[in-house]
């Protein structure tokens, strides 16, 4: 027993107590150890940020894009948002906190983008969708909320 907690001490021992205080490089300073003298590098090829566009460009307005939108929206947003987009869905009427209106001024003015980031990000008590909704089928869920606006606009 004594020589087992004797060989779990002696590792122990040859630790620097003082790691805290290890020798390091800002960011901007001078690095013999890495080429081109600095401590900062460039990325490998073919890093991508983690908040850089990815490329989720908007598609082209079309039938299709509207069909897969309201289809994706009945999935994903109607939910809480209703089918009409107006905040009075099963799940608010369950107890749980109101979604805002999308038939608002406020989001009638807001650019698609806007909406399109809502969605990938979350935004207030809304969760992120990024990890269930394709960037394809945001911008398509974007569409056809505005034509629901466009719809209420003409009411």
């Amino acid at each position: 027993m004594r020589a087992a907690l004797l060989l779990l001490l002696v590792p122990l021992a040859a630790c620097d107590q003082n790691m805290v205080q290890q020798p390091r490089y800002d960011s901007y300073e001078e690095a013999p150890l890495f080429g081109g003298g600095q401590a900062m590098q460039h990325p490998p090829e073919g890093v991508v940020a983690r908040d850089a566009d990815r490329g989720e460009a908007r598609p082209p307005l079309t039938a299709a894009l509207l069909t897969r939108g309201a289809e994706r929206f009945g999935i994903y947003c109607a939910p809480c948002h209703g089918a009409d987009g107006s905040g009075d869905g099963l799940i608010p009427a369950r107890g749980f906190p109101r979604p805002p209106s999308l038939l608002g001024a406020r989001l009638i003015a807001a650019p698609d983008s806007h909406i399109y980031r809502v969605i990938t990000d979350g935004y207030g008590v809304m969760y992120s969708y990024a990890d269930r909704v394709p960037p394809a089928d945001r911008w398509a869920i974007a569409a056809h909320i505005r034509l629901l606006q466009q719809a209420e606009e003409t009411r």
